[in-house]
């Protein structure tokens, strides 16, 4: 483990120390910390400065990220295309009226990785709709219906894909605690942490009136298109998934 991480680790272990209000708790956290700090000849002191620097760059921010000029095509499919990511990487959302801009709250290394996977999965979401168009395998259902379902059932799977792969780089935080002995860091209590942390945000920063209800396909359902839709979702390249690594950065 880099020296970087067993900071991180050891920092964390005092905070909880001394931000639990049991006086085992805060014996057992700063026995661990010590232990640790022990074996990799770390100062307590460094640790604990180190820690405090990183929570002072790591605070939760609002974005606003560009869908599309007013009037264009298919703007609200793309929002469901970056909600369906932001889901999966700690990133809540409002969407304006009209679908053109995405008001995204979370941490930015959270924000930069849904911006990062958004840029590539629309270009391969739009020219697979567009092949599929084309093909004719969409007929007798109307384009503009096949190419709305197409999308809807890309963004879909898209979400679930990202959201087994957090699922799964959270686990394997976890399981990289135990491995170390040190548990008592609290991979579970940061992830939740994050997220409260988050939600405060939001809460005091969302000027939202209302619920994105997402894109439906008003004008019909087309089962084929859908069925084509889901099966790029799966083939996507999803690139060097940005997401995990924005996901582990904040367990460091």
């Amino acid at each position: 483990m880099s020296s970087e991480k067993m900071l991180a680790r050891i920092g964390g272990l005092l905070r909880q120390a001394e931000s639990t209000t049991n006086p085992h708790e805060a014996q057992a956290f700063m026995e661990a910390a010590q232990r640790l700090a022990t074996a990799t000849s770390i100062d307590l002191a460094v640790a604990r400065s180190h820690t405090s620097r990183r929570e002072q760059r790591a605070t939760p921010t609002q974005r606003v990220i560009s869908i599309g000029e007013t009037g264009k095509k298919g703007l609200r499919t793309y929002v469901h295309l970056f909600v369906s990511i932001a889901a999966a990487n700690d990133v809540q959302c409002d969407v304006a009226h009209n679908s053109t801009q995405v008001f995204a709250y979370g941490f930015g290394t959270d924000i930069d990785a849904c911006e990062a996977l958004y840029s590539s999965l629309l270009v391969q979401m739009v020219r697979a709709s567009d092949a599929f168009i084309k093909s004719g395998a969409h007929r007798p259902v109307a384009g503009v219906t096949a190419r709305l379902n197409f999308q809807l059932a890309f963004a879909a799977r898209i979400g679930e894909r990202l959201a087994t792969a957090k699922k799964a780089a959270e686990a394997e935080a976890v399981r990289a605690d135990d491995a170390t002995g040190a548990e008592l860091t609290g991979t579970a209590l940061v992830l939740r942490d994050k997220q409260l942390e988050l939600s405060d945000f939001y809460r005091q920063t969302s000027q939202a009136r209302g619920t994105w209800r997402g894109s439906k396909a008003t004008a019909g359902h087309s089962s084929t298109a859908r069925r084509a839709g889901d099966r790029a979702g799966r083939a996507a390249r999803l690139g060097h998934a940005p997401e995990l690594a924005a996901a582990t950065k904040q367990l460091e």
